[in-house]
């Protein structure tokens, strides 16, 4: 795209049409929701920015904290295309100088959600941004962080979240979450 160009909007685009559903991935049991159509898709993509983008209107973060790893995909095209900073929410081990972390639960164990001690300038205001709500556990680990680094937390903002596994109960209470799609 040429400097100053700005993407063509597709407000009618079906965004289940650019999501693959993969069953008995990672494991039996499981409908993987499959993500790569839409990353090949400029136009789906530059819906899913505009539609994120309108999410950052509503909110008027400072910066957009994007969790490891596909809320990268997301996060940074969108703090950049906004004018924002983004700061990673990284797996524990991955990030350079002082950190400080969250542990989560996960179905099959614990994980830990890192970022960098110094990520944000007092009451900055963050918008955490994912391509999935689950379960809500890494999203409320990354939450709990953005408020531990004296940061002010705005909202949350998702590309898909699976309902039937109840990941918004885990966020904490009075954030709006936004979800482009949203699967039963």
């Amino acid at each position: 795209m040429m400097a100053g160009a700005q993407p063509l909007r597709h407000p009618n685009l079906d965004f289940q049409s650019h999501i693959r559903s993969i069953p008995d991935f990672p494991k039996p049991g499981i409908l993987f929701r499959d993500i790569n159509p839409l990353l090949r898709s400029p136009e789906a993509m530059a819906e899913v920015l505009g539609q994120l983008g309108g999410v950052c209107d509503q909110l008027k973060p400072d910066v957009i904290v994007g969790i490891e790893s596909r809320g990268f995909l997301f996060g940074v095209p969108l703090a950049c295309e906004r004018g924002l900073g983004f700061v990673p929410a990284r797996k524990q081990g991955k990030l350079p100088g002082e950190v400080i972390g969250r542990d989560y639960v996960l179905e099959y164990g614990t994980a830990r959600v890192e970022m960098q001690a110094d990520a944000f300038e007092p009451s900055q205001r963050v918008l955490v941004v994912d391509d999935l709500l689950a379960t809500g556990g890494t999203a409320s680990a990354t939450a709990a962080l953005v408020k531990q680094a004296g940061a002010c937390l705005v909202g949350f903002a998702f590309v898909i979240e699976l309902e039937g596994l109840g990941g918004r109960s885990a966020l904490p209470a009075g954030h709006p979450v936004e979800s482009l799609v949203r699967y039963g």
